[in-house]
């Protein structure tokens, strides 16, 4: 016979009484609900946490005793719970925002079921992991400050990058304040009494909060006394927990301050100072007016490893700046600051520097007067950037005015060029920089092109380097079609010129590779671009220059760009005289009288004298040491340019002539009276030249 034992009751109600007893007391945010949400039993934690008994809450539901978006998540949550019986976990904040000073809670719903393993409860338990949630998200923002603040090397933007990332994260308004000299490359150094920041950054969360005060770029005037000074000359931080001392001081010396501060609620203040290298670069200030917390020691912490992580870089930018505007100074010292005088062509330019981090290149052009009113315009570019690239720049560009002097022609201008980058190359170590991983090998290309405004030709070589581009007067845009030879440096292949008979008024097009290939572009279509801006008409050369780098390029360029544009003239007809000579001595004679004659016309009877002892000399040494045929020419450009041509290749060299002698003073004599002069091959034989000035301009020294 099966009888119950009364004994063992009494155990099992006490073991149920001593359950319910510790979910009562548990000091843990605990709760179960039903079916309808609706609160069936709380611990002690729960009602502490809710500020409500446990009878005040029961049959109502967590969204009526703690409102906010996270609790209705909670209650979508069990919900689930009850469809599904699998547990889910949430985190939960007191507030709508995971604000700091905020608690953060993670939220367990458990499926309670019965017998039958239905679920008839969700169980409903918090733990506060307000600390580790504060911990990541300090984490967070710091792993979030190395990515994002410092990606370039731009002092302003650095900054603006990290008041980006702190601002709505740790603050509600952000400012940071340089010194002036950063922009500028220079090492700080900040004044004693007081001191003046430039605003380079600024961020709020509310449109139009106290950014009004000072926009970026003005200077923000800081007395001795206030805290972004103190924190300036000291390098210490600074806490203000609402409007203390300090703070109220600081606006006492700045109503309109002191009016914005009020006006939005401003309640709590750091200020960190931006150190990198044991210097002192600016001040950031931190300010809170939306949230209720106050920033705590440990804001404080952080916001200083924040600006030491965002000082760095702004000092990599100072320093990039400081080594960029020398590159840049050092580039523009070796460029033209002043386009020769000559009438074959008027000229235009532009030059502008690529924003990398590896520094300006080596782009560069040139106008070069040459002999004959004829002029020599270049473009090249220097592989590479950096000081090296600027000062191979350099070297090159005198290298060319050099032998432009000789009057050489294109294509042997471009081999002797080569020759020189060549030795040039081998004098150095030109490996890759295994540091700066770009290549130093000396290679660079050029295009060099020679037009004569009396014969409205132009000889064109080139080594390397894209075509000029050729706009005719009827608006016609192409590419003159030279042959390109390799880059100077690489060696062992010709160069080719080519020639082309231009209408007056053409225009030519020079540049480097860095205005067609702009924005990544294909070259074909970089030049395809640029035949579009040449077509357009254009009031004068300066805007023809603003169209095409307005068509190129859409922001700072990656690469250096060099543009060269030229509208050509031609000398008229009665500008150039041309007469045949004769082996005869007594032809000299002759000569003289059509040259007096000729500048009589020309209204320069002035320079008569010059002119007859220039023309005797130079045609009587063509009769005597040259040979037929041989022919004088007479041109009026900015200058009176003689030019006797015979077909012996022997040039003539300046000597000093002894006592006795009875020959070696007409060069003399002609160096002497001649503004310039100097000696010119041709396919059949020489040409020998004299400038003299015109009357009422300045004679320079003769060479």
């Amino acid at each position: 016979m099966n009888v119950s034992t009364p004994m063992e009751e009494p155990p099992r109600r006490a073991r149920d009484a001593m359950v319910d007893e510790a979910f009562t007391q548990c000091h843990i945010p605990v709760a179960i609900c039903d079916a309808e949400l609706r609160i069936l039993r709380v611990s002690r934690g729960m009602s502490r946490e809710a500020g409500l008994a446990e009878d005040e809450m029961r049959g109502r539901r967590l969204t009526q005793i703690m409102p906010g978006a996270s609790y209705k998540e909670v209650e979508d949550g069990m919900r689930r719970v009850f469809e599904t019986g699998v547990a889910e976990q949430l985190e939960v904040y007191t507030d709508a925002r995971a604000e700091p000073g905020e608690r953060v809670w993670s939220v367990t719903l458990s499926p309670l079921r019965d017998a039958s393993g239905r679920v008839r409860r969700v169980q409903f338990t918090a733990v506060d992991t307000t600390a580790e949630y504060g911990a990541r998200e300090r984490l967070a923002l710091l792993n979030e400050v190395g990515a994002r603040v410092g990606t370039t090397l731009d002092v302003t933007r650095t900054a603006q990058e990290m008041a980006d990332v702190i601002t709505g994260r740790l603050a509600d308004f952000v400012t940071v304040d340089l010194l002036d000299s950063l922009f500028r490359g220079i090492e700080p150094r900040p004044a004693a009494e007081g001191v003046a920041l430039l605003r380079a950054a600024h961020r709020s969360v509310l449109p139009g909060a106290p950014e009004s005060v000072i926009r970026i770029g003005e200077v923000d005037y800081y007395p001795r006394s206030s805290p972004p000074a103190r924190a300036l000359a000291t390098g210490r931080s600074s806490l203000h927990r609402g409007l203390d001392r300090a703070i109220e001081l600081w606006e006492a010396g700045d109503p309109q301050r002191a009016r914005v501060v009020h006006a939005h609620g401003v309640h709590s203040v750091m200020v960190v100072p931006l150190r990198a290298r044991g210097i002192t670069l600016g001040v950031a200030v931190l300010i809170r007016h939306r949230r209720r917390a106050s920033f705590t020691e440990d804001d404080l912490l952080l916001a200083e490893e924040i600006a030491a992580r965002a000082a760095v870089a702004v000092d990599n930018a100072r320093r990039y700046t400081r080594e960029r505007t020398t590159a840049v100074a050092l580039q523009r010292s070796l460029l033209p600051q002043q386009l020769a005088e000559q009438e074959a062509v008027q000229v235009a330019s532009r030059y502008l520097p690529a924003r990398s981090r590896a520094g300006v290149g080596g782009d560069w052009f040139d106008v070069i007067p040459l002999s004959g009113a004829r002029v020599a315009l270049v473009v090249g570019d220097v592989v590479g950037h950096g000081l090296r690239a600027s000062a191979t720049m350099g070297r090159l560009r005198t290298a060319v005015r050099t032998l432009a002097d000789v009057d050489l022609p294109p294509d042997e201008l471009l081999v002797h060029l080569d020759d020189l980058v060549t030795h040039l190359a081998a004098e150095e170590d030109t490996a890759v920089d295994p540091d700066l991983e770009i290549v130093t090998d000396l290679i660079a290309t050029c295009v060099y092109l020679v037009y004569d405004p009396v014969s409205r030709r132009c000889t064109v070589a080139s080594a390397g380097h894209p075509p000029p581009a050729v706009v005719t007067p009827d608006g016609a845009v192409d590419f003159l079609e030279v042959l390109p030879g390799p880059p100077l440096g690489v060696g062992g292949l010709p160069f080719e010129a080519v020639e082309r008979e231009l209408p007056e008024g053409s225009l030519l097009a020079l540049y480097t590779d860095g205005l067609p290939e702009a924005g990544g572009r294909d070259i074909d279509a970089g030049l395809e671009r640029l035949r579009r801006a040449l077509a357009r008409p254009a009031d004068g050369l300066e805007q023809v220059c603003d169209a095409v780098l307005d068509s190129a390029l859409s922001g700072q360029p990656t690469d250096d760009v060099a543009l060269l544009v030229a509208r050509t003239r031609a000398l008229d007809a009665g500008q150039v005289a041309t007469w045949d000579l004769s082996g005869d001595p007594a032809a000299v004679a002759g000569m003289r009288a059509e040259a007096l004659r000729r500048l009589a016309a020309w209204g320069l009877d002035e320079i008569s004298f010059t002119a007859e002892l220039v023309v005797s000399e130079l045609v009587t040494n063509a009769i005597r040491y040259g040979g037929p045929p041989m022919r004088l020419r007479l041109i009026r450009d900015t200058a009176v340019i003689c030019e006797v041509s015979d077909s012996s290749s022997a040039a003539p060299h300046l000597r000093r002539a002894r006592t006795f002698d009875e020959g070696g003073r007409g060069l003399l004599l002609v160096a002497q009276l001649a503004r310039r002069w100097g000696t010119r091959h041709t396919a059949i034989g020489k040409t020998i030249w004299a400038e003299l000035a015109l009357p009422g301009t300045e004679r320079p020294a003769g060479r």
